[in-house]
């Protein structure tokens, strides 16, 4: 299925928002905004005594004809703020009737777009045998190569193949079911080291959310590709959503633990989950 029409539709809903910038990412590299280590911007912040190697121009010498000391005027530097999208395109987020997918090509388009607004360089990774940089990320989303869907390893084992080079003070934001095999903790420990900012996104679809209906039922494991047969009875169906409140529980610990922020949002209802978004100061109005 093509999805650049749902690219297109996130860049335009983007337009509205802008990223918000937590102070850490001040801590990155030469670019737009003012950040706290000392650099080669217009801002005057301190002094300090002259270093062999100073650069000569940044001297004081009014300040040396005054004290006979030399000292160097100190200037905040000037850095860009810089956005890591990371994508689960694993086969759960891939289902054909599932608006997952759809979903997901939004979200990144919007979120991108938000980075470009808040003047804030971006990279775009996702699963696959470990993960990859999406071609022609740093463009506008509608300028993107297509984004590989249905990869049947899921979003911890791409991960433990070849992990995403995740820029350090870096904002992160992941994007996923977060149906997860095991303890989420590890995988999230090493998505928010050195991370200035961390968004778990949560992407649902409303069947996610229920059990299926009484009666025979043939199941897939999506990633793995076992089948099931089973009988749903409301004891299954009990199970089931006390399945998904343990995930919930464990990926809300997991958040705790890492300082990670962890929003979910419904597929079909994009534009009415959005404000959580704005509530956990991950996006902002334009």
């Amino acid at each position: 299925m093509n999805y650049r029409q749902s690219l297109i539709a996130g860049e335009q809903l983007g337009l509205r928002y802008a990223l918000a910038l937590p102070q850490a990412t001040l801590a990155g590299q030469r670019g737009e905004h003012l950040g706290r280590r000392a650099g080669s911007s217009v801002d005057f912040q301190d002094y300090r005594d002259y270093q062999p190697g100073d650069d000569l121009r940044h001297i004081d010498w009014n300040a040396y004809a005054r004290t006979d000391q030399l000292t160097v005027k100190l200037f905040r530097e000037e850095v860009q703020p810089h956005l890591d999208l990371i994508l689960d395109t694993s086969a759960s987020m891939a289902l054909a009737d599932s608006p997952k997918a759809k979903a997901l090509h939004q979200l990144a388009a919007l979120f991108a777009t938000a980075a470009a607004n808040a003047r804030c360089s971006h990279a775009v990774w996702v699963t696959g045998e470990g993960f990859q940089r999406v071609a022609n990320d740093t463009q506008p989303p509608s300028a993107w190569g297509e984004l590989p869907l249905g990869g049947v390893r899921s979003f911890e084992e791409a991960h433990g193949l070849l992990p995403p080079r995740l820029r350090r003070q870096g904002i992160r934001i992941v994007i996923s079911d977060l149906f997860w095999p095991g303890d989420p903790l590890p995988t999230l420990r090493k998505l928010t080291e050195d991370a200035a900012a961390v968004t778990l996104v949560q992407l649902l679809a409303p069947s996610d959310l229920e059990p299926p209906k009484p009666g025979n039922v043939q199941l897939e494991d999506s990633e793995t590709g076992e089948t099931l047969s089973l009988y749903i009875d409301t004891t299954i169906q009990e199970q089931y959503r006390k399945t998904l409140k343990r995930l919930q529980q464990s990926w809300d610990h997991a958040a705790q633990q890492t300082g990670a922020e962890l929003v979910t949002l419904i597929a079909d209802n994009l534009k009415g989950s959005l404000r959580s978004l704005e509530e956990c100061r991950t996006l902002e109005p334009a």
